[in-house]
């Protein structure tokens, strides 16, 4: 139920959701050394209500900032807080505080108008993203697979925010795969947007409520949603504590792929270096170096790494534990990159070695 209203403004192509500040900064915070010297685009912001714009501006001469550039629609007064009557797109150009004060006045802000409607894959809109170095925004969830592959094509740093379904996105999840994107320092939240949609969910206005917002003033609970970077943040190079010990009895292999099925991140076994299927939430704390993807367990993209039809037909995994099938919920198959030490063939080197 919370998630009603974000599933009828996407399936109406409705996707006005304005990240808030808090949650911009909780991320942002990780990534501070990569923006020194750089131009950061918001191609998919309203200045007025966009609080990426508002962080970036305000901490323009802390980060190191070369220039800010963000588009939107239909608004052309400098007045941030302006109403939404014009017609003409426009973007803004910002290089930083000219007068002392630290602030980013209107007077500051350059103002430039579109051609056309200011939408990310329009002509104009990519000679920005062109001349950007890092693009930081909350895409179109509508639009999200289509978002990612023009800032994979013009080979841009991102850090961006999508819901935690995208990976399972034939276009996405190879991307993980391949260690080309992955996910941020902060998964799969339950944030807060504001919307002009209305939600009148009493379990949403109890939930935005407890969190300090106004509940009237179409504020929106969205779970499961996450951050997808490909700027190098210290989570990817801490390795996952393991302390269980495999045993076949509490890890049970697949009925149709070869791997065991281990029920939550905390529970990997420290000795097993074959493939496990884990939940989705293990990519919140992949690091590459001790582990690789080897696929993921259901859907279209199973079917390429072998995973045969299920007892129900379907290619998703499953397993058979006294008797009774069952699929578990999502997973992504992973194998540990190190490689399990073989201590006879130790103790015969040691002991070559003494008698030497």
């Amino acid at each position: 139920m919370a998630n009603k209203n974000l599933n009828q403004a996407k399936n109406a192509k409705k996707d006005e959701f304005y990240t808030q500040l808090v949650d911009i900064e909780n991320e942002l915070r990780h990534y501070k050394e990569h923006f020194k010297g750089k131009t950061v685009l918001c191609n998919c912001d309203d200045p007025r209500v966009s609080n990426f714009f508002h962080y970036f501006s305000y901490n323009f001469e802390q980060l190191g900032l070369k220039k800010l550039i963000t588009t939107c629609y239909k608004n052309q007064n400098r007045d941030l807080f302006s109403q939404n009557d014009a017609e003409q797109a426009i973007w803004l150009e910002y290089f930083g505080d000219r007068n002392g004060n630290r602030v980013p006045d209107p007077e500051e802000i350059g103002i430039h108008y579109f051609k056309g409607d200011g939408d990310f894959r329009s002509a104009e809109c990519i000679e920005l993203l062109k001349e950007a170095d890092i693009v930081v925004t909350n895409p179109p969830f509508s639009l999200f697979r289509e978002y990612v592959a023009q800032l994979m094509k013009y080979d841009k740093k991102f850090v961006i925010l999508g819901r935690m379904s995208a990976l399972h996105y034939s276009e996405i999840f190879p991307l993980i795969q391949d260690n080309r994107i992955w996910l941020g320092y902060g998964f799969n939240l339950s944030m807060i947007y504001k919307t002009p949609y209305s939600n009148d969910l009493e379990a949403n206005k109890k939930f935005v409520q407890s969190k300090g917002y106004n509940p009237d003033e179409n504020y929106i609970k969205v779970p499961a949603i996450t951050w997808f970077t490909n700027l190098d943040h210290q989570k990817r190079h801490e390795s996952l504590i393991m302390y269980k010990q495999y045993n076949p009895e509490e890890y049970p292999k697949y009925e149709n792929y070869d791997a065991i099925n281990v029920d939550s991140v905390s529970e990997i076994p420290m000795d097993y270096f074959d493939v496990m299927g884990v939940p989705d939430s293990f990519l919140g704390q992949l690091n590459p170096e001790q582990f690789e993807i080897v696929g993921l367990g259901s859907g279209d993209l199973a079917k390429q790494i072998g995973i045969k039809k299920n007892y129900r037909g379907r290619t998703d995994l499953a397993l058979c534990i006294n008797g009774v099938n069952r699929c578990p919920y999502s997973r992504i198959l992973i194998r540990r990159k190190q490689k399990p030490i073989d201590y006879a063939s130790v103790e015969l080197t040691v002991s070559m070695a003494a008698e030497n």
